[in-house]
């Protein structure tokens, strides 16, 4: 069955003028047109919808529950084409622990500024592409290049990685360490979404692994002194624990923070995001 919603707009002009001709000026079309889609509508539905007079036009009993059917999905019809001419009024970025670390609210803030009719909303999703896939974010803040072909990355900035230890670890005395320290400890990660691998060590000296899923549940374990982890500076800037300590990792290389989009469907301020993200890794 095809319900077309100039049939339904053509029920409902009837209904309110009261007779076919003056729907017929009120659409702008011939009093011809009028009777046939109204006929048309009633062959799809197989009801009668109105009742003709010699002195009126009204709705039958099935009429009146189409009408008032037909409103609705008139108002959701129009409703719609304001939203896909209006622009887009939301944007929605992802990401799987940590945002843009210690400048995630001047961002927040300066976007509110420059941009105060697009709606910003971060977005918590721990998947590789932090949403983007899924759906539930227009941008995302990746630390590892995508790498699924649909999808496009740019870099906006460098972070240090990070060693987090229980606060009563031995290591924890120190300003910095190395990623020789770490090698004869088991080291806690997250393989879907985190930077850290076994393979930032040499074959012969490797940590062993234990994986988890969360940032809160790394934390924890952490906090008990089984594991340590290692992870992007906005980790450390997001996630300040009680009994977890976070110490610069010096010999170890930086980990890349992107933005990455829908390659054929990129946000229309995807460009001004970039700009600004890319302007605050920078300090300016």
């Amino acid at each position: 069955m095809d319900i077309e919603l100039r049939q339904l707009r053509c029920l409902v002009a009837i209904v309110d003028e009261g007779t076919f001709t003056d729907a017929a000026h009120a659409l702008g079309v011939s009093q011809a047109a009028v009777s046939r889609t109204l006929a048309s509508l009633e062959r799809a539905l197989g009801v009668r919808l109105l009742r003709r007079t010699s002195r009126e036009v009204a709705p039958t009993a099935s009429g009146l529950r189409v009408v008032a059917h037909a409103r609705r999905v008139l108002a959701e019809a129009d409703d719609l084409v304001r939203t896909a001419t209006a622009g887009p009024t939301r944007l929605r970025i992802g990401y799987a622990w940590a945002a843009l670390g210690r400048h995630t609210l001047p961002f927040q803030r300066r976007w509110g500024e420059l941009r105060p009719e697009t709606e910003l909303q971060l977005v918590r999703v721990n998947s590789p592409t932090a949403g983007l896939l899924e759906g539930m974010c227009e941008l995302a803040v990746v630390r590892r290049a995508p790498e699924d072909r649909r999808l496009d990355a740019a870099i906006v900035g460098l972070e240090r990685r990070m060693c987090a230890l229980a606060a009563d670890d031995p290591l924890a005395r120190r300003r910095s360490v190395r990623l020789a320290d770490l090698g004869g400890r088991t080291l806690l990660v997250d393989r879907r979404t985190g930077t850290t691998t076994p393979e930032l060590w040499p074959p012969d000296a490797r940590p062993a692994t234990r994986e988890t899923h969360d940032v809160d549940d790394w934390l924890t374990v952490i906090a008990t002194g089984r594991c340590v982890g290692m992870t992007a500076e906005s980790t450390a800037n997001q996630y300040r624990r009680p009994g977890v300590v976070y110490r610069p990792v010096r010999d170890a290389e930086p980990v890349a923070v992107r933005l990455a989009w829908w390659r054929d469907d990129p946000h229309p301020a995807s460009q001004a995001v970039l700009e600004l993200a890319t302007s605050l890794y920078r300090g300016q």
